[in-house]
C-alpha cells in the first residue's frame, strides 16, 4: 500500500513569525513538523510505503502515486484540508480526514472524505489499516476509549525534511487537569492527564539526536499536568542530558502554577528548558475566575512570572480580550501587564468559542453567537463571540490599538529591560556559531532596524544589556520575535481598508493603460472584486499568447500592488505556451516574497507543464 500524508498549509498568523523566517532564518521554512502524521506514519503496517508530505515547506504533488491520502488539521487549516480533500477525491483518490478538528467535528467532514478518522488515532488507525486491506474500510473510525500512551510508538520523525524547521515537535502527556471553559483540549483528551513512560521519551531523543537535531519543543498542552510525573520526566531528562553531553535545548507549554513549585523550577533549568509558553489570558482575576481558570488566581500573576524568570526560563503567553467581565478598562489593564512582565511573544487573541466547548454552549444558549464569523483563528481582527460590556466594534478597535501600542520600538524596548531586571542568568544552549550569530545580527540591523530609523536604533541601543553581555542573544531574540510580530500587526490590522482600497483602483487604471493591446486582443483579462471592510482582490487571468515584455511589465506593476497596497492578487493561468513558461516562473519568483497574498489557479491540461510552489503561494485546487 502507498499512503501519502499531507499537512496543509496554515494561513499566516502571528504563529507564522514570517517576518523572523523570511529575513532572518532564511535556512527554515515554519516553526514545528506535523508530530500527528510522523506519528501515524509509525502505526501503519510495516510494508506499507509511506510519504509525509508538510504544505508548509514543500509544495503539493497534483497526480501523486498513492492508494490512499491522509489529510489533517486544526481549526485554522480546515478551509485548505477541505479543498484538499476535495480535489483529491474528485481525481479518483480514497481520501482519509483526521486532525484535531475532525476528532472535534467529524460530522463537517462526513461529505468531503472517503473515511474520518476522529480522536486518537493509536487504536483506531490500525484498525483502519487492517479493514482497508481487506477492502472493507468504514466511513467513520471515532475513539471514545481511553487510549494508554505507553502503546503510542516512537515517530517517524525519519520521515520529516527536519532542517526546514525551528524546532521538531515531540510529546509526553496528553490532557489538562483544569477546566477552562473556552478551551478545546479537555474535550478531546480529558481532564486526567496520561503519559508516556520516560524510556519512551528516551528512544524518541535518541531518534532526534541521530537525526542531529538540537532544538527540541514538547507539545503538551500543560507538560505538569500531572506534576510527580512531570518531575520525573525532568529527573530523566537532566540524567539523559549529561549523559550526551546536553545535545538539546527545550521549550513546552505550561499552566502558570508551575511558579509555585520551586523544585520543579529547579529540575526545568537542569534540564536545559529554555522557554514556556503559558496562558496568562488576563491580569483581571474576575475574568480568571469567570472563564474557570483558577489556578492563575493563586498567587500574584507578575510575581509568578519573575519567579519563572529568576530560574533563568523564558516565557512567551497567551492573553484574550473577550469575556463577559472585560470593559473598556481591559485594553489599559492588558497593555499594563504585558508591558510591566516584559513578555515579547505576548499572544493577545479575541475570544473565540471553539465547537463542543463549554463557551460555545453558553453562549449559543444565551444567543451571543455570530454563525457567520471564525471560529478558529483567534489572531484577526474577527470572532465569533458577542461581548457583554462593550460592543463588537469596540472590543475590535481596541484589540487593534492594544497591539499598535505594543509593538512600538520604545515597548519592545521597555518590555526587554523589564524582563532583564529578573531574568539574569538564562538557560542557554548555543544552537548556532559565532559566524552564524553575527549574520543574524547583522540581518536584524539591515533589514530590520534600518526600516524604523533613528527611533528603531535608539530604544535598540537601550535595550542593550552592556554589563552583562550573555543577555545579548536573548535581547536579539526578543527583537527578532517583536519585528516579527510588528510587521504582521502593519500588514493585517490596518486601521481602515478605504485608503488601500482606493490606492488598488488607481492601480487598476494604470494596469489597464499598461496592458491594454493584450486585453484588446483577448490575451488576458483584469478585475477588481472588492467587499466592505476587507482586502480587495485583484484578479489576472491570462488566456493568450504573453510576450516577454508582459511579464516584465507585470512583474513591475502587480510587486508595486503588493508592496503599496494590503490587496491580494488572483492569477488564473488559463493557458500558456512552451516559450513564455520561463518568463511565467520568472514572475512568479519575483512575487514569491507575498506569496501569502497570491492565489493561483492553473488550468488542468496546463497542471503537467506549469509548476506552482504551494508552499509558497495559495494553489487554488481545482478539477476543470
Amino acid at each position: 500500500m502507498k499512503l501519502l500524508l499531507i499537512n496543509p498549509r496554515f494561513p499566516e498568523s502571528f504563529w507564522s513569525f514570517k517576518w523572523a523566517i523570511d529575513t532572518i532564518l532564511t535556512s527554515k521554512r515554519t516553526l514545528n513538523p506535523p508530530l500527528g502524521l510522523a506519528t501515524l506514519a509509525a502505526l501503519c503496517p510495516e510494508n506499507w510505503e509511506i510519504q509525509i508530505i508538510d504544505e508548509n515547506i514543500e509544495s503539493i504533488p497534483m497526480e501523486p502515486k498513492a492508494d490512499i491520502i491522509g489529510i489533517c488539521g486544526m481549526g485554522i487549516q480546515f478551509p485548505r484540508q477541505m479543498e484538499l480533500l476535495s480535489f483529491y477525491r474528485q481525481k479518483g483518490h480514497f481520501v482519509v480526514a483526521g486532525g484535531s478538528y475532525a476528532s472535534l467535528c467529524p460530522e463537517l467532514y462526513t461529505n468531503l472524505a472517503d473515511t474520518i478518522v476522529a480522536g486518537e488515532a493509536e487504536y483506531i488507525w490500525k484498525e483502519f489499516c487492517r479493514d482497508f486491506e481487506m477492502g472493507a474500510p468504514k466511513p467513520l473510525y471515532h475513539e471514545t476509549g481511553t487510549v494508554d500512551l505507553t502503546d503510542s510508538p516512537v515517530p517517524r520523525f525519519d520521515l520529516l525534511k527536519l532542517d526546514k524547521y525551528q524546532a521538531v515537535s515531540l510529546q509526553f502527556s496528553r490532557g489538562c487537569p483544569f477546566q477552562c471553559e473556552f478551551c478545546d483540549i479537555i474535550v478531546m483528551f480529558g481532564r486526567k492527564p496520561r503519559t508516556k513512560t520516560v524510556e519512551q521519551v528516551g528512544r524518541e531523543l535518541d531518534l532526534l539526536r541521530s537525526l542531529k537535531v538540537h532544538n527540541a519543543f514538547f507539545v503538551d498542552d500543560n507538560l505538569i499536568g500531572n506534576k510527580p510525573l512531570a518531575k520525573d520526566l525532568m529527573r530523566f531528562l537532566k540524567t539523559y542530558q549529561m549523559q550526551h553531553d546536553y545535545p538539546f535545548r527545550f521549550g513546552t507549554e505550561a499552566s502558570l502554577n508551575l511558579a509555585q513549585d520551586n523544585e520543579l523550577l529547579q529540575l526545568f533549568r537542569e534540564a536545559n528548558f529554555e522557554w514556556v509558553f503559558i496562558g496568562i489570558e488576563s491580569p483581571d482575576e474576575g475574568s480568571l475566575r469567570e472563564t474557570k481558570k483558577v489556578q492563575n488566581t493563586r498567587q500574584d500573576i507578575l510575581s509568578s512570572v519573575r519567579t519563572i524568570y529568576s530560574y533563568g526560563i523564558e516565557i512567551s503567553a497567551g492573553f484574550i480580550i473577550g469575556f463577559d467581565n472585560d470593559t473598556l478598562e481591559t485594553f489599559e489593564k492588558q497593555y499594563r501587564f504585558i508591558t510591566d512582565s516584559g513578555i515579547q511573544v505576548a499572544m493577545v487573541g479575541l475570544l473565540t468559542a471553539l465547537p463542543k466547548t463549554p463557551l460555545y454552549e453558553r453562549l449559543e444558549k444565551d444567543g451571543r453567537l455570530n454563525h457567520e464569523a471564525t471560529n478558529s483563528d483567534n489572531c484577526k481582527l474577527a470572532t465569533n463571540v458577542v461581548p457583554k460590556q462593550m460592543t463588537y466594534d469596540e472590543m475590535v478597535a481596541g484589540y487593534r490599538a492594544l497591539y499598535h501600542r505594543l509593538l512600538t520600538y520604545r515597548n519592545i524596548a521597555e518590555r526587554i529591560n523589564n524582563k532583564m531586571r529578573y531574568l539574569i542568568d538564562p538557560v542557554d544552549t548555543p544552537d548556532y556559531s559565532a559566524r552564524e550569530r553575527v549574520d543574524i545580527l547583522w540581518k536584524l540591523f539591515s533589514k530590520g532596524l534600518l526600516r524604523g530609523g533613528i527611533p528603531a536604533f535608539y530604544h535598540f541601543v537601550r535595550s542593550v544589556p552592556f554589563s552583562a553581555p550573555k543577555l545579548l542573544p536573548l535581547v536579539i531574540q526578543d527583537w527578532i520575535a517583536g519585528l516579527s510580530m510588528r510587521d504582521y500587526v502593519t500588514r493585517h490590522f490596518i486601521h481602515e481598508f478605504e485608503t488601500s482600497n482606493q490606492l488598488i483602483h488607481d492601480y487598476l487604471k494604470s494596469i489597464e493603460m499598461t496592458f491594454q493591446r493584450y486585453l484588446q486582443h483577448g490575451a488576458m483579462e483584469v478585475s477588481l472584486n472588492q467587499v466592505k471592510n476587507t482586502a480587495a482582490n485583484l484578479s489576472i487571468t491570462m488566456k493568450g499568447l504573453l510576450d516577454r515584455e508582459f511579464f516584465t511589465r507585470a512583474a513591475q506593476q502587480l510587486g508595486k500592488v503588493l508592496e503599496d497596497t494590503t490587496s491580494s492578487i488572483t492569477l488564473h493561468i488559463e493557458e500558456v505556451h512552451e516559450g513564455q513558461l520561463r518568463h511565467l516562473n520568472r514572475l512568479l519568483k519575483k512575487l514569491s516574497r507575498h506569496g501569502d497574498r497570491i492565489r493561483v489557479a492553473v488550468h488542468d491540461n496546463l497542471k503537467e507543464v506549469v509548476h506552482v510552489d504551494s508552499s509558497i503561494f495559495h494553489l487554488i485546487m481545482q478539477n476543470n
